[in-house]
């Protein structure tokens, strides 16, 4: 298979990629604070084994160009170099590069995209080094998401402010998190209900050449025995006081010092006759290095930035057949030194005394043994053949949720995967389906099949990211607000909460004024300067009274009077209905409040916010227990026929149920046109209304609800139909009428759960439907107790109740 680059973005041609891939396995899109080319350690060890069964793309931080550079002029805006891996031809390492100045992330989330697009990659794996690549990379929509979280990032020098709160929102987005170590997994567990811990390993058989290797590199040739030695990068993580002080203890010691200089000046460096910088070595040549060493120091200091490192070299040294001194870092301690393979010193003396140890004791059959028993069960083939299961793991729970289109189109039969019939048929997998599935599933343990007509799980609340990387409801806007803290309580299993209030405009008269009316709204409206009481006063004057409130013209007018009525309502009504407000029952203008305050809120509940992660994130969790099973793009008589002996939750229209037996009740549509700007900010609230002027009612700008970040905006215009999805009920009584001859077929009907706004023909806010199926799993759960005491003769309830209790 032959890669090409693409010239737009690209500086170098790819070579020849493998043909060679799993079905299962997409590509894997890794993020991180570190180069490829700079050091081997921990990503280049797993991520070449990833590579054996995906292609890997390798995401580095941006280099920084001045704008008089050669390379930079006339490339403002950014570009991307693509490295090739020797010997790895699945890993391309992908490096951006910005003149000084510009915005790296809008321009880091441009070229990804670019690069996405060009490269036609759908399906895809994401894989974290370092939080802060959320900045520009939180719009995508990977099949999984793992964090490997192999430091304590913020604790290290130089860390951006920012750090712990992008690593808390990579916490909500990552599917699995590993950590490098056991101190870090202890610190990062509670945070996660999927964190594992897997500590450095080891490249046995390249650290073992060091055993069996004669000559001594150039540089290293004259340095005197004794030798002992460290490589890795030379940061603020070393002691250099204590390696100061033991070399001046043990001034016939020689201390070779191998690796780059980061973040420090190499002037803090410790200096004496006894201590050597060679620089840099490629991973190749540190078998040859180790070779001439007598041991091997990890001369750390203990601060924030080592409490939680697990050095990979300490296994490393160990391949080499060398003895180890190291500082008291935890994972050391608690990995290898109670273990007798690591000699353990806190103080200048007692690390020089360990090293005489360790110079003049040598290898020892006892201990070498031990070694390679700790480090045969330690090797990278082995954490990556464990982490790649535990990706496989969420692949599979969320497969079961969203599967891949071709299995719904041949899985029309809906049979369950182990071939007995399924306890219930739930229709729809909208938020009343999904919250009666989740509970018949997780607490009466029954094996449940949702089913949905549509294509994606959610219902109408249903949100996804577009082309343009934007998060967008593809149903209008939907915004959670409550004040049952029992519907907070259980969504909260599901989800973590972004807050967010509400706010609407209306235009009228060339003006954006809020809506509801407030005290803001009539002032600008009327060019007032009033006060609560006299707003009281103005709207008593305007007001007319009604003997009796029938509609929703009656409602308005006998609130605010006839002209607010005219310029908010009325017009906006007709659009929204296709009737006039004195056609209309009193309840659709009943939820419309009136405020004697500057309260620009929307809503009033106690409760106001969205999903941190979108709705949709929520149903995936919400579906994935494995006694639930979920077919999209399939219709409901189908799959009762497949399941006769099946009960139902049905949620759908409840006069389609029964094949419109009366006629079909009226409903009011809605067609959505969705447009994305390249702009920022598309208009100052998140919706704005126009009663009176256009064809649609409102335009909704997501990123007011979402709060997401990005170079451009999204916006849906909203055109209410006769015609399309049923969105909402007609209330009017000739409706309702019919309504109530629907729901005593219903009342009839056995073994079949009537739940949700469409079978209950009746409009709900998000908060209402969750409520109501909670109410409903608890009428099926009653229904549940009183078959099993039917089936079980009474005299038998006795003895069953004592076993019951006895188990417990």
């Amino acid at each position: 298979m032959s890669i090409q680059k693409n010239s737009s973005i690209g500086t170098v041609e790819e070579s020849q990629q493998s043909a060679v891939h799993l079905a299962e396995d997409p590509a894997l899109l890794v993020f991180s604070h570190l180069r490829w080319h700079f050091v081997t350690q921990r990503p280049q060890h797993l991520l070449t084994r990833a590579a054996q069964s995906r292609h890997v793309y390798f995401w580095e931080e941006p280099w920084f160009h001045d704008a008089a550079d050669p390379e930079s002029r006339g490339r403002d805006g950014g570009w991307v170099e693509f490295l090739e891996v020797e010997q790895t031809p699945d890993v391309t390492v992908i490096r951006p590069h910005f003149n000084h100045g510009e915005d790296s992330i809008k321009g880091q989330r441009r070229l990804l995209n670019r690069f996405l697009s060009d490269r036609g990659l759908e399906r895809f794996d994401s894989w974290f080094y370092t939080p802060m690549a959320l900045s520009f990379t939180a719009h995508l929509h990977p099949r999984v998401t793992v964090y490997d979280c192999m430091d304590e990032l913020s604790a290290f020098f130089g860390a951006p402010p920012e750090l712990i709160e992008r690593e808390k929102e990579l916490f909500r987005v990552a599917d699995v998190i590993f950590t490098g170590g056991q101190s870090i997994y202890e610190a990062k567990r509670s945070k996660h209900s999927n964190v594992h811990a897997f500590p450095s390993s080891i490249d046995l058989p390249h650290f073992a050449q060091a055993r069996t290797v004669q000559s001594d590199p150039p540089d290293q040739a004259g340095i005197p025995d004794p030798r002992v030695g460290f490589f890795g990068v030379l940061d603020e993580r070393l002691d250099s006081a204590l390696i100061s002080e033991v070399a001046l203890l043990r001034p016939h010691v020689h201390f070779v010092f191998l690796g780059p200089v980061v973040k420090i000046d190499p002037a803090q460096l410790p200096t004496a006759s006894n201590i050597h910088y060679l620089g840099s070595k490629s991973y190749a040549e540190l078998p040859r290095y180790l070779a001439g060493w007598d041991a091997a120091i990890l001369p750390f200091a203990l601060n924030d930035s080592t409490r939680f490192i697990s050095p990979t070299k300490t296994p490393e040294y160990l391949a080499a057949g060398k003895r180890v001194v190291s500082t008291p870092i935890k994972d050391v301690v608690t990995g290898y030194g109670m273990a007798g393979l690591v000699e353990v010193a806190g103080t200048a003396l007692e690390f020089a005394t360990a090293l005489d140890r360790a110079i003049s004791t040598g290898q020892d059959a006892e201990w070498t043994q031990r070694v390679e028993r700790k480090l045969v069960e330690s090797s990278w083939d082995l954490t990556w053949a464990a982490m790649r299961a535990e990706i496989d793991a969420v692949r599979d729970r969320k497969s079961k949720v969203v599967p891949p289109p071709s299995r719904w189109r041949s899985n029309h039969n809906c049979s369950s995967g182990s071939g007995d019939p399924f306890d219930y048929l739930v229709v729809g997998a909208g938020f009343a389906g999904s919250v009666v599935a989740e509970r018949l599933a997780s607490q009466l343990g029954k094996r449940v099949l949702v089913i949905d007509k549509r294509p994606h799980i959610g219902g109408n609340t249903y949100d996804f990211y577009n082309e343009d990387g934007i998060l967008v409801h593809r149903y209008g806007p939907h915004i959670f607000h409550t004040s049952s803290q029992k519907v907070v309580d259980y969504l909260s299993c599901f989800t973590e909460w972004r807050p967010y209030e509400h706010r609407v405009l209306a235009q009228v008269d060339g003006k954006l004024l809020p809506i509801p009316i407030n005290l803001d709204t009539i002032n600008r409206l009327y060019d007032l300067n009033l006060d609560s009481g006299g707003m009281e006063k103005f709207l008593a004057e305007r007001v007319e009274a009604r003997t009796e409130i029938r509609t929703s013209e009656d409602i308005v007018v006998s609130r605010v009077g006839r002209d607010l009525y005219e310029k908010f309502f009325r017009n906006y009504t007709r659009k929204q209905w296709g009737l006039d407000p004195s056609e209309l029952d009193s309840c659709v203008a009943g939820r419309i409040p009136v405020r004697f305050d500057r309260d620009v809120r929307y809503f009033s509940d106690s409760f106001q916010a969205m999903p941190s992660e979108g709705f949709t994130r929520l149903f995936e969790r919400m579906l994935a227990h494995p006694n639930i099973n979920v077919v999209l793009s399939t219709d409901y008589r189908e799959a009762m026929g497949s399941h006769p002996s099946a009960k139902v939750v049905y949620t759908g229209p409840i006069d389609e149920f029964f094949d419109y037996r009366f006629g079909p009740l009226p409903y009011r549509s809605l067609r959505f046109e969705h447009k994305t700007h390249d702009t920022e900010q598309f208009q100052p609230a998140a919706v704005v209304n126009y009663p009176n002027d256009y064809d649609y009612t409102r335009i909704t700008e997501f990123k007011h609800l979402t709060g997401q970040k990005h170079e451009k905006t999204s916006i849906v215009y909203e055109y209410p139909t006769d015609e399309g999805e049923p969105y909402y009920p007609i209330p009017r009584p000739e409706n309702a009428a019919l309504y109530e001859r629907y729901r005593a077929l219903a009342s009839a009907a056995k073994s079949v759960y009537f739940c949700g706004r469409l079978a209950n023909y009746r409009y709900f806010n998000m908060d209402q439907v969750v409520a109501q199926a909670l109410h409903m799993y608890g009428t099926i759960a009653d229904d549940e107790a009183a078959e099993f005491s039917i089936q079980i003769p009474a005299r038998m309830l006795g003895s069953a109740t004592a076993t019951a209790q006895a188990a417990t």
